[in-house]
């Protein structure tokens, strides 16, 4: 199985992570919730959205984490991510965050602006890959 029990469904028909010859493929993974709820996102009583791209990438790169755990992999592990912001106004934020996950011997990095993500409150997106430490790989059986 490719879809990790306790984390949020894929929006469409794709794995979460993908394992294929010592690489673990992790699709675009946003702040979203088991719920469906944004980590990051909050809207007061008057209807004003809140939105927070620390809080966000912080979740991001923990639902990562815990993406690779399941097939036996950490963010040590990542050889590479991807980073999609809806603005590059939040580079900074985001940098910041992802300094405290890494530093100049973690993972290359290309990130890149894009119009919008498949949901208005989501300001973030990363896609991943990481090698796979040898003889793990798989999801266990009773997952």
């Amino acid at each position: 199985m490719t879809v990790v029990p306790g984390k949020a469904v894929p929006r469409g028909r794709f794995p979460h992570v993908k394992v294929a010859h010592g690489f673990a493929y992790v699709s675009g993974t946003s702040s979203r919730r088991p719920d469906n709820t944004i980590a990051g996102a909050s809207v007061d009583s008057m209807g004003t959205v809140s939105l927070d791209i620390r809080e966000q990438t912080r979740a991001v790169l923990e639902n990562i984490r815990d993406v690779l755990a399941a097939v036996g992999a950490g963010l040590e592990d990542l050889v590479s991510v991807t980073t999609y912001l809806v603005s590059m106004n939040d580079f900074g934020g985001y940098n910041e965050v992802y300094g405290e996950f890494f530093d100049e011997s973690g993972p290359a990095r290309t990130t890149v602006a894009v119009h919008q993500l498949p949901h208005p409150q989501l300001l973030i997106e990363i896609a991943a890959v990481a090698a796979v430490p040898r003889g793990q790989g798989q999801l266990s059986a009773k997952e």
